[in-house]
C-alpha cells in the first residue's frame, strides 16, 4: 500500500522577512524538514515557481499543510480554485493549522466537514473582497477630503536654496556655468537649470 506523503508549504512576501513560525508550526504538526516548500514572493497570484513544483508533487492521499490561509495566497478567488484543483483533481488532503475548520482529511467520512470546511473559504473568500473594496473606497474619499481642503498629495516640494536667484544670475551672465552653479548649492543640475527657468 501506498504511504500517503505529508508535505508543507511556507511563504513570504519579500526576502527580508522570516518564515520561522510558519516553519516551526509545520515541524510540530509532523511535516518533516526536506518535505516543506519555502517561497519568497507576493501571494497576489499562484504563479509561483515552488508552489507549482509542491502541487507538481501531490498525489491522491498526500496531504498539503499551511499555517494560515493567507500563506496560500492573497487573492480568494484563486484559493478556491486551488482548494478544488488539490482536493477534487488531485485528490489529496488540506489542513490550515490557524483554522481547525479547514482540514479536508476528514471529508471521506465526514459530509458535514466537508461543507463547513467549502462554507468557511466562501465566507473568507466574500470577506477578503469586501474589505478589498473598503480600503479602496476610504482611499478615494480620503484623497477627495484632503483635496477639497487643498492638502498637496505626494512628496512635499524641497526646499529652494537661499542664494539660488544669485547663482542663477550668474549663470544667466556667463559667470558660472549651470554645473558649477549646482555644485554650489548641493543640488543637481537639471533641478538647477529647472528652477533657474523657472524663476526666469
Amino acid at each position: 500500500m501506498k504511504q500517503h506523503q505529508l508535505y508543507g508549504y511556507a511563504r513570504v512576501s519579500t526576502k527580508e522577512q522570516h518564515e520561522d513560525r510558519q516553519l516551526l508550526a509545520l515541524k510540530e504538526f509532523g511535516v518533516a524538514d526536506k518535505d516543506v516548500f519555502v517561497e519568497k514572493l507576493s501571494g497576489k497570484d499562484f504563479n509561483r515557481p515552488v508552489y507549482r513544483r509542491l502541487v507538481k508533487r501531490l498525489k491522491e492521499g498526500d496531504t498539503l499543510v499551511v499555517k494560515s490561509i493567507d500563506r496560500l495566497g492573497r487573492d480568494y478567488e484563486e484559493i478556491l480554485e486551488q482548494w478544488r484543483v488539490i482536493g477534487k483533481e488531485l485528490k489529496a488532503y488540506i489542513v490550515v493549522l490557524d483554522m481547525p475548520l479547514l482540514d479536508t482529511r476528514k471529508k471521506d467520512i465526514d459530509l458535514t466537514g466537508t461543507f463547513v470546511a467549502d462554507l468557511v473559504l466562501q465566507i473568507l473568500s466574500y470577506a477578503a473582497q469586501t474589505e478589498r473594496l473598503n480600503i479602496r473606497s476610504r482611499q478615494a474619499e480620503g484623497i477627495a477630503a484632503a483635496k477639497l481642503k487643498g492638502v498637496r498629495l505626494g512628496r512635499p516640494p524641497k526646499e529652494r536654496p537661499a542664494h539660488l536667484g544669485e547663482y542663477a544670475a550668474k549663470w544667466q551672465n556667463g559667470e558660472l556655468t549651470a554645473w558649477e552653479a549646482a555644485e554650489l548649492l548641493g543640488i543637481a543640475e537639471s533641478t538647477f537649470r529647472r528652477w533657474a527657468k523657472q524663476d526666469k
